[in-house]
């Protein structure tokens, strides 16, 4: 029996209510035909996101998104997004924080179905490209990124 599309749970953390509204459905309606099964974005504070960052990649310093692939079948895992970075983010590039918290659950899906920007000629970025346009998103993560090289 095949699984079903994806299935989100987004806990809503204080002060971002009205941004996280709709963050399942919407990822679930853009999301490559290839993602199927369950996931969970968890939304932390940017102190909890510099340790997971420091902890599972070495890296003292926050982050804006992390994805934790799972090993069990169905689910596939878990996309970690920081509060305090993602508003500033979305400030920055002059959108509402709703569009930045989808621009980085879009990223952290790609990673979660095995794309990695860093190794891989482009592939996640051609994908994030094409499912951005798909979602009317303004810019991807990886695209803002090499802007502002």
């Amino acid at each position: 029996m095949a699984a079903a599309r994806l299935r989100l749970s987004v806990p809503t953390p204080d002060g971002l209510n009205v941004a996280t509204r709709g963050l399942g459905p919407w990822l679930s309606r853009i999301a490559p035909a290839t993602a199927r099964g369950d996931l969970s974005i968890a939304i932390v504070s940017d102190r909890r996101m510099r340790a997971l960052n420091r902890q599972f990649r070495g890296k003292d310093a926050v982050t804006d998104v992390l994805s934790f692939p799972a090993e069990s079948r169905g689910f596939m895992g878990d996309i970690v997004i920081a509060a305090g970075v993602s508003k500033r983010q979305a400030r920055d590039a002059g959108h509402s924080a709703q569009t930045e918290l989808r621009v980085l659950a879009l990223h952290g899906l790609l990673h979660l179905l095995g794309y990695d920007h860093e190794a891989d000629d482009g592939r996640m970025a051609r994908a994030e490209a094409r499912l951005r346009r798909k979602a009317g998103l303004p810019e991807g993560l990886i695209e803002r990124g090499r802007r502002r090289r």
